[in-house]
């Protein structure tokens, strides 16, 4: 996200000779960082920034970092990711952070590889549930307009019935969300025709799933036994092929 930004962002580990200088720059600079392959303990150097001990001198914000006392820029980010399966950190680092897994699941995986299968089977089918979803997305954010905009009128007039403008507004939201009820039950008869269609790949897709989930069990036996997502998804789609 943040490479294709003007900002960019800076990738470090903290077994960089001069990982803190590079750090140091970025916070006063405003430069979002990645720490990457962390493991369970943290170089106590960040602890500051962890704990955003930030001092004010003026209108100016300081922080200290190592032995460096430097000027702290509003706009740094900070991040750290690792690529331990199952982290456990202490309950004095997770107060201090917001934690996210990204590890995909079993269901997740199983829909992904669905969409690839019934893509290369059927791409007509594909493209049709994809834009049922960015349908069901805009259905979605039209009712909530159209209940915001009756919401808002309620409350703004005192006496509903003898206001002719609040009943015209009142009149078209009903109209609008008459049609959009309409939408929805259409899009919903569609939905399941498309998911009945591609049901029949579905013992594929859990299936393969499944392997996925049990070749990443073997990095328990011997670590050589690595094998990413990406290069998982490459093998499928050859063996579709």
């Amino acid at each position: 996200m943040y490479k294709k930004s003007e900002r960019g962002i800076k990738i470090l580990k903290f077994s960089d000779d001069s990982y803190l200088k590079h750090l140091e720059a970025s916070v006063s600079m405003g430069t979002p960082v990645m720490i990457e392959n962390v493991g369970v303990e943290l170089d106590p150097a960040i602890e500051p920034l962890l704990q955003k001990q930030i001092t004010r001198r003026g209108t100016s914000k300081y922080i200290k970092i190592g032995d460096s006392t430097i000027e702290y820029n509003d706009d740094f980010l900070f991040f750290m990711s690792t690529k331990l399966r199952n982290p456990h950190y202490l309950p004095e680092v997770s107060t201090k952070v917001t934690l996210l897994n990204f590890m995909i699941t079993y269901e997740g995986l199983t829909d992904q590889l669905l969409g690839i299968l019934v893509a290369k089977e059927e791409p007509e089918l594909e493209q049709k549930k994809s834009d049922l979803v960015r349908e069901q997305a805009d259905i979605r954010k039209q009712l909530a307009t159209t209940e915001n905009k009756m919401l808002k009128t309620l409350s703004e007039v005192d006496d509903i019935l003898g206001d002719e403008d609040a009943i015209q507004v009142l009149m078209q939201a009903g109209v609008l969300a008459g049609d959009i009820k309409k939408k929805e039950e259409k899009a919903a008869i569609t939905e399941k025709e498309i998911d009945d269609a591609r049901t029949g790949y579905r013992p594929v897709a859990l299936k393969t799933a499944g392997l996925f989930f049990t070749i990443q069990d073997l990095a328990n036996i011997d670590p050589m036994y690595q094998y990413s997502l990406p290069f998982f998804i490459k093998l499928f789609e050859s063996a579709i092929s």
